[in-house]
């Protein structure tokens, strides 16, 4: 039988409980710790990741920051609102009051911090009042922020090897010639894991200290067929049984291309983000939403080449409990 066959539905609690317990790396790091799984991307790990570039090419893995981006208001969660504050326009009527004919454009951004392509920073989710390594979640973030493992204690961590796992093309259907994609609701289970890095090969390995990068393919169904329900609807996503297989790779932090991360609706009767749950506050594990993977995924299909180098170092506002990144692969 599998993991995913062997949930019982009916009790997230007991099942929320057990995993929190059989994956947590409290005081793995020491009783101070405010990284979590990112000790394991040593900088040795970082020297063999950037060994992995070899024609140079690089990735945007970001979505667009941009008023058209896929949030619908959840909690206030709104999409970027760009202003500009000088332009040609005032240049060229030379009202801007600079000497000499010099000109310029100038702008503002407002927007929630998860809005677009980010990380989940380890104040982000708290576990029966418990933030990550065993604090009160209420000494860690308060109204004045996360001031004790705020994003900005990791802006240099987030560099290393990456591995995509593209479980959309190995197990999904070919769309429109978009590479193959799951259907909203699939949830991927260790064995569909495992079945992808054999599918793709010995360079889709995962072992301590690596990035796990894993393409479902619905934001390339998005560019598509529209926004529709991306942000908080269905989606496919990493089953709740996911949390030993990562705990057990010793993975650093895990990304996908969907809003959440994990499968929804989620695999529970009634739950929220129950593998939310136990990778960050109990795992220590870094978790990133809302990736473009669609060009990546394209590249490692074709060269059959599926790690590489991923600089993803999140804009660090101190004392934030997630912020928006530009992460960058290169092969």
């Amino acid at each position: 039988m599998s993991a995913a066959a062997a949930l019982d539905r009916s009790d997230p609690e007991g099942a929320i409980a057990a995993a929190a317990a059989r994956c947590s790396n409290w005081d793995r790091w020491g009783p101070d710790d405010v990284k979590g799984t990112l000790n394991l991307i040593t900088d040795e790990h970082r020297r063999r990741a950037a060994a992995l570039v070899r024609r140079g090419a690089t990735f945007s893995l970001a979505q667009p920051f941009d008023m058209d981006g896929p949030q619908r208001g959840w909690r206030r969660r709104t999409n970027p609102v760009h202003t500009m504050l000088d332009t040609g326009t005032e240049a060229e009527l030379g009202i801007q009051g600079f000497p000499h004919g010099l000109g310029g454009a100038d702008d503002v951004i407002a927007m929630p911090l998860q809005c677009s392509t980010q990380w989940d920073g380890l104040g982000h989710i708290f576990d029966h009042g418990r933030a990550w390594n065993g604090r009160p979640a209420g000494q860690v973030v308060t109204s004045a922020g996360d001031g004790v493992t705020g994003i900005e204690t990791v802006a240099a961590d987030l560099v290393g090897r990456a591995v995509l796992l593209d479980v959309g093309r190995a197990l999904g259907v070919d769309v429109a010639g978009q590479g193959g994609e799951l259907p909203d609701g699939f949830a991927i289970t260790p064995e569909h894991l495992d079945a992808t890095v054999e599918a793709q090969g010995p360079t889709s390995s995962v072992g301590p200290g690596d990035i796990l990068v894993v393409r479902t393919g619905q934001y390339g169904r998005t560019l598509r067929e529209g926004w529709g329900e991306y942000a908080g609807g269905p989606a496919p996503g990493l089953s709740f049984t996911t949390a030993d297989w990562l705990h057990e790779h010793d993975v650093a932090a895990v990304a996908t291309d969907t809003w959440g991360f994990e499968v929804r609706p989620n695999e529970f009767d009634v739950a929220f983000q129950p593998l939310h749950q136990v990778v960050i506050p109990n795992m220590g594990l870094f978790v990133g939403e809302m990736w473009d993977l669609e060009e990546l995924a394209a590249d490692c299909a074709a060269d059959r080449r599926y790690e590489f180098l991923l600089v993803a170092a999140p804009l660090p506002v101190t004392g934030a409990v997630g912020a928006p990144l530009n992460p960058v692969a290169l092969k």
